[in-house]
């Protein structure tokens, strides 16, 4: 479909979801999600889709350990309105991961409501940082915050961006523009994946209060 190459190197976040087994989707309900999947669905690829798909395959990878990470177990806390700045966006890329859903979402099946997603995803929370995790089952929780300017652009980007932003830009100046701009996002998915200044992650103690 025309995506960067390094689209096919980047981390994959690996999860089982007990619904897909139930309604027979899927056998085991193993399911790889890609940074290719984030994309598809923001329409985009940037720093803010490539930050929180890390954020929460760090939040996961510390909530889980060696274990495999449960879809539609685990809610997700973001500290910003819905509609304040990219909190939307970060919190869709949740959504496509982890299953939870705001009040629209998938409420469950019988009397007991049993794989609802619904509510699983929450806004305007106390949390210190941009997003938090909590698992259902056992109330542990983890804290993410990201720092996009630990990967920065190039500078040649600001240089551009006033020309690509212009009525006419050149078919060069935006080739280049957005060369430079997926080489960023490549940075940050392939060289820092696992950079603690980038995307850092505490226990949220008081999670399961």
């Amino acid at each position: 479909m025309g995506f960067p190459a390094f689209f096919a190197n980047t981390p994959t976040i690996t999860l089982r979801d007990p619904l897909a087994v139930f309604l027979g989707a899927s056998e085991t309900g193993v399911m790889t999600y890609t940074y290719t999947d984030a994309v598809k669905l923001a329409g985009h690829s940037c720093p803010t889709v490539a930050g929180a798909y890390l954020m929460l395959r760090s939040g996961l990878r510390q909530l889980y350990g060696n274990e495999m990470p449960e879809r539609g177990g685990v809610e997700v806390f973001m500290r910003d309105p819905r509609d304040e700045g990219t909190t939307g966006v970060i919190a869709t890329i949740a959504t496509l991961i982890t299953g939870a859903a705001p009040e629209t979402g998938f409420g469950g099946i019988g009397a007991r409501q049993r794989f609802t997603r619904r509510d699983l995803l929450h806004f305007e929370a106390p949390i210190n940082g941009l997003m938090a995790l909590r698992r259902k089952d056992c109330g542990r929780g983890v804290t993410l915050d990201l720092d996009t300017a630990a990967v920065p652009a190039d500078a040649g980007i600001q240089q551009l961006f006033p020309r690509v932003l212009a009525e006419r830009p050149s078919d060069d100046d935006l080739a280049r523009f957005a060369a430079l701009w997926q080489a960023r996002v490549e940075r940050m998915l392939i060289q820092h994946a696992d950079d603690p200044t980038l995307v850092q992650v505490a226990e949220w103690t008081a999670a399961a209060a």
